[in-house]
C-alpha cells in the first residue's frame, strides 16, 4: 500500500531535487524550442539526452520517496541516489561546456539562457552530492566510496569518448579499432560493477572479488596506456587540421585523445587505491 510522506518535500536534499527537476526541464525546453540548426547533431543530441535523462530520473526519485515506494525497490537505494547525483553533476558539467561552445552566439538569448540554467543545474546536483555525504551513517555502499566514485567517472568519460567517435575515422586503421575495443571493454567492466552494486549482488561473489576487481583495473590501465599512444599516432597520421574546420571531425579526434588521457589517469588512481585497499589496508586489519 502506498504511504505518502509529505515530510520528504521539506527536506533540504529534496528541495534541491525539486529545483533541479524544474531547471533541467527548463533547459531542454529552451533548447528544443531553438532546434539544432546547422551545428553538430551528435553534440546537440548528447546535451538533450543529459537534460532529459536527469529531469526524468530526478522526478522518478522524488515520486518514489514521496510515496515511500523506494523501500519496495529491490536495490540499494542509497547507492542508486548517490550514484545518480554524482553522474548528473558530471553530465551537467559537460553539457554546460559543450552547448555554449557549439550553439551560442552574442544574439542567441535562449541558447545563452539554457547554458546559464545548465550551470545552475550542475551546482544543484553538486549540492545534492554534498548533502547526501554529510549525513553520517546513512551511506555505506560501494558507490559512495572513492573507488565507487572513480567507477562512475570512468564510465562517464567513456560515454564522452563514444559520442565523439566517428566510424569513418577509426575504421581506417586496425590500431584505432583496437583503441575502440579497449574503450568498450573497460566501459563494460566499470558499468557492470556499478550495476552489481546497485542490485546488491556483490555479496554473492566470492571473497576474492576485490582482488579480481584490482586485477581488472590494472588491465584497464594497461589497455588505456596503449590507447594514449596508438590513438594520436594513427588518428592524426597524415590528417592535419582543415583550414575551414569549425568544430569539425578533427576536433572530435582531439576530444577522444584528451579523454583517453584523462581516463587513463583515473584508472591509474583507481588501481592504486584498490591495491592499497586490498593488499595493505586489509592486511593491517587481519
Amino acid at each position: 500500500m502506498v504511504h505518502v510522506d509529505f515530510r520528504t518535500l521539506i527536506l533540504p536534499v529534496d528541495i534541491v531535487r525539486i529545483s533541479a527537476f524544474v531547471l533541467t526541464c527548463t533547459c531542454f525546453s529552451l533548447v528544443a524550442s531553438v532546434g539544432v540548426g546547422n551545428s553538430s547533431l551528435s553534440h546537440w543530441s548528447w546535451c538533450m539526452f543529459c537534460w532529459c535523462f536527469c529531469c526524468f530520473m530526478t522526478l522518478l526519485i522524488l515520486i518514489l520517496e514521496f510515496t515511500n515506494l523506494h523501500t519496495k525497490v529491490p536495490i540499494s537505494w542509497e547507492d542508486f541516489t548517490t550514484a545518480f547525483a554524482m553522474l548528473a553533476a558530471l553530465m551537467m558539467a559537460t553539457t554546460s561546456i559543450i552547448y555554449p561552445t557549439f550553439f551560442t552566439c552574442p544574439s542567441c538569448s535562449r541558447q545563452i539562457g539554457a547554458s546559464t540554467v545548465s550551470w545552475l543545474c550542475f551546482g544543484l546536483y553538486a549540492v545534492e552530492v554534498w548533502l547526501v555525504h554529510k549525513r553520517p551513517g546513512e551511506i555505506s555502499g560501494f558507490l559512495s566510496t572513492v573507488p565507487g566514485l572513480l567507477k562512475i567517472i570512468e564510465t562517464f568519460i567513456a560515454c564522452i569518448i563514444f559520442t565523439s567517435l566517428d566510424p569513418a575515422e577509426y575504421k581506417k586503421f586496425p590500431g584505432l579499432q583496437w583503441c575502440v575495443a579497449a574503450y568498450s571493454l573497460c566501459f563494460v567492466f566499470s558499468l557492470l560493477i556499478i550495476l552489481l552494486t546497485i542490485a546488491r549482488l556483490l555479496l554473492v561473489f566470492p571473497h576474492f572479488f576485490d582482488v579480481l576487481v584490482t586485477v581488472c583495473n590494472a588491465l584497464a590501465a594497461v589497455m588505456y596506456t596503449t590507447a594514449i599512444v596508438i590513438w594520436p599516432l594513427y588518428a592524426f597520421k597524415g590528417n592535419p587540421r582543415p583550414e575551414n574546420c569549425n568544430h569539425c571531425v578533427w576536433d572530435d579526434l582531439v576530444v577522444v585523445t584528451f579523454m583517453t588521457l584523462l581516463n587513463f589517469l583515473v584508472y591509474i588512481a583507481d588501481t592504486a587505491y584498490s591495491v592499497k585497499l586490498v593488499f595493505f589496508t586489509r592486511q593491517e586489519h587481519e
